[in-house]
């Protein structure tokens, strides 16, 4: 018996990672608990697991008196003596008992005991592993799911995948491999829990690391990144190094590097776009893969105008507004789309506008000259001027100033 129980002791600590010593503590609390269950709490009793030979021991502890005045905790001098003769008055001895056989009640006991106290010293082993490597990607084997959440098997111990964390069209078969973002160790009413994502952006910047060698070495760096996860995933890159293209060592020879990423996250789309300190060069690539026509920007609110050709307008909005919507986040503009028809008629109403204006200040002008000489304005003395002929309009100014046009298409936050 005590062969097979050091065997089980050895298998239980490598198959869950903790050291064999809390196992033995875990046994010998379980000992004393149903100890204490068959002889009574009174007793000051202790458990001990021999970790070498395997032997268990129940000893109760007695203090030495000359007058015992309660059996359960006291013993005479004389008795004492008769076990060893250096025992004094005041000593406490400890005093071994028969190794007792559990009951049912018992052993049941001291099996929840130590199952408590090995997941417990798991739950442990995982927090010292686990909560310093926060915001890594980490792989995995699904063991199952329990509520649309997903348990995963980090090495030795599990981790939660919520559903909150996945795409929305993801699924995974029991057994199947898989990598995720580790968001946190998250400490709950049961013990410590490793919360792991595969909707994060940061879980597409990881990816990217492991297939791109220029980015893990820091010679081209991710500036900016959003995800509507499951549909499509915009990252802005930019480049350390002279001779180093971004978005080329991103994509690798023939796409292999990025389609290696696409095919982990399931089919989602991914712009990879160079980061330049250039508003409007950088909106017009946000905006990929539409083809951007103008792009006029109000650095004071932030928003920017941009003119597409009646064929790409339905490609820079994309499917719902995502794609403005996304390079609106991207960039931290306000991005206003406008086709180049509507772009023209506006700007076609405000070249009248501003002829008109300018018609409008020169009469004003005229009138003002007429007024210095003592003239007659027109209109005020029609019957002075009838016989006269009325001055050469002045020329309609072609450098007018232009203003902004105001959009009438598709606006995004």
């Amino acid at each position: 018996m005590s062969r097979e129980l050091l065997a089980a002791v050895d298998q239980i600590g490598r198959e869950k990672g903790i050291e064999s010593r809390i196992v033995v503590q875990a046994i010998e609390a379980a000992l004393l608990s149903a100890a204490r269950k068959k002889y009574g709490a009174d007793e000051n009793i202790q458990a001990r697991l021999d970790a070498e030979t395997g032997e268990i021991e129940i000893i109760v502890l007695k203090k030495i008196v000359e007058t015992v005045s309660d059996p359960r905790r006291e013993i005479s001098l004389e008795e004492a003596r008769k076990a060893d003769d250096a025992a004094d008055l005041g000593d406490e001895m400890g005093l071994l008992r028969e190794t007792m056989e559990l009951g049912r009640i018992e052993a049941q006991v001291a099996k929840q005991i130590i199952q408590q106290k090995v997941r417990e010293a798991e739950w442990e082993a995982m927090r010292r592993e686990y909560a310093g490597r926060t915001g890594e990607m980490v792989s995995g084997v699904v063991l199952g799911q329990e509520r649309r959440n997903y348990i995963i098997q980090l090495g030795k111990g599990e981790a939660f995948l919520p559903h909150q964390e996945l795409p929305a069209r993801e699924t995974y078969r029991r057994g199947e491999r898989l990598r995720a973002y580790l968001l946190e160790v998250r400490a709950g009413s049961d013990g410590p829990r490793v919360i792991l994502s595969r909707s994060h952006p940061q879980f597409v910047v990881r990816l990217f690391e492991a297939e791109v060698p220029e980015i893990a070495s820091g010679a081209v760096v991710v500036k900016a990144i959003v995800r509507e996860p499951g549909d499509r995933t915009k990252i802005a890159v930019f480049s350390k190094e002279q001779g180093v293209d971004p978005v080329g060592a991103c994509v690798g020879v023939r796409g292999c590097r990025v389609q290696t990423v696409v095919r982990e996250l399931r089919g989602e789309k991914i712009d990879i776009i160079t980061w330049t300190d250039d508003p409007r060069t950088f909106i017009g690539e946000a905006l990929s893969p539409a083809v951007i026509d103008k792009v006029g920007i109000n650095e004071g609110e932030r928003s920017a105008l941009v003119v597409v050709s009646d064929q790409q307008l339905s490609l820079a909005i994309g499917k719902k507004g995502q794609n403005v919507r996304l390079a609106s986040r991207l960039t931290g503009w306000k991005i206003d789309l406008i086709n180049q028809g509507e772009y023209e008629k506006e700007r076609a109403k405000e070249r009248e506008q501003e002829i008109a204006a300018a018609i409008q200040h020169e009469h004003a002008l005229q009138a003002g000259q007429m007024a210095d000489t003592g003239i007659p304005e027109a209109g005020a003395a029609d019957t002075l001027l009838s016989g006269v002929a009325a001055p050469p309009d002045a020329e309609t100014p072609t450098d007018a100033p232009q203003h902004a046009v105001q959009p009438t298409a598709v606006s995004a936050e």
